[in-house]
């Protein structure tokens, strides 16, 4: 679960997004941070043969760099074709055609088992600005509208309930793509213009979009504990510190809490977490310190990540 949650952010945000510039640097940061914290324990006692390997990984994202810039060159020559043809050129739209269809064969060529190439990024962030007590009281008012039989009253209650960042990939399907270009050259060869372009325009509609659902409060709650766990390690805190410390955990316990109460998970996920964080508070409590105070809960954090809502 770990392996995979690390792999999904950090190449999915780090290469996907940062290759097309389409990520704010500050996110880029807190989710690389996060990986980071989360993989510490996977990282510790690595030899030089895992060295190794993080160096063929990172041949395969420069790899995978170039395959995702040929599938955006394939979908921006696709538009351009759309547009030669609105002015009735069609040899400009059979060259922007042909581009497409070089640059797809470059993509299945260098990763010929991938089934959707990403061609582009967006990210939303959701932010309700309330406290949990109001948010309580909205989800009672909607549990109650559910079971009058109001579905819509409950809807428009719950429609800005949260506080997420949601990130929205669009991938080329490579099974079918390509015969979509090849099928608006066959259409432009039959001097049929028309047809070609409403062809593409179906090909661009069959791009499918992945959602990925990041709760910010369990983000912000990550962030935290990693300067609670640097405290924590730390011999002889001053007063000051372990004050600080104190405050870093109570904070990233109300922060797992507003999670719950938007609904990031049941009381049963959260709960084990809390009792995480009562621990370190009993274990830190009186300026002691140590380390692997925080290694479950991090892994428990990166699995509520990564059982964030995906859809398609």
């Amino acid at each position: 679960m770990l392996s995979k949650f690390i792999s999904k952010i950090c190449l999915l945000l780090c290469l996907s997004l940062l290759s097309l510039g389409a990520i704010p640097a500050n996110f880029a940061a807190t989710t690389l941070a996060m990986a980071n914290s989360v993989s510490t324990d996977v990282k510790a006692g690595y030899t030089d043969s895992s060295q190794n390997a993080e160096s063929q990984d990172a041949a395969q994202n420069e790899k995978r760099k170039v395959v995702i810039a040929e599938a955006v060159n394939a979908l921006d020559e696709t538009h351009a074709a759309i547009s030669a043809l609105e002015k009735q050129d069609s040899k400009a739209a059979l060259e922007a055609l042909e581009r497409a269809s070089g640059k797809l064969n470059i993509v299945l060529a260098r990763e010929p088992e991938l089934a959707l190439a990403p061609v582009d990024i967006e990210t939303n962030v959701i932010d309700v600005v309330t406290g949990i007590e109001s948010v309580k009281a909205v989800r009672a008012q909607a549990e109650e509208a559910v079971k009058q039989g109001h579905l819509q009253r409950a809807r428009r209650l719950l429609e800005n309930l949260a506080s997420e960042s949601v990130l929205s990939v669009s991938n080329l399907p490579l099974a079918t793509y390509p015969d979509a270009i090849k099928n608006a050259v066959r259409l432009i060869d039959e001097d049929k213009p028309e047809e070609a372009k409403f062809a593409l325009q179906t090909a661009l509609n069959t791009l499918v979009v992945n959602k990925t659902v990041m709760p910010l409060p369990v983000m912000t709650a990550a962030s935290l504990l990693e300067e609670a766990e640097s405290l924590a390690e730390k011999n002889e805190r001053s007063e000051e510190e372990s004050e600080r410390l104190s405050e870093v955990v109570d904070i990233a316990r109300a922060e797992l809490e507003f999670a719950e109460a938007l609904g990031y998970g049941t009381n049963k996920d959260f709960k084990d977490m809390y009792k995480q964080l009562d621990m370190i508070n009993q274990k830190t409590a009186g300026g002691k310190s140590g380390t692997g105070f925080f290694t479950k809960l991090k892994k428990q954090l990166s699995e509520r990540m990564n059982n964030s809502d995906q859809v398609s």
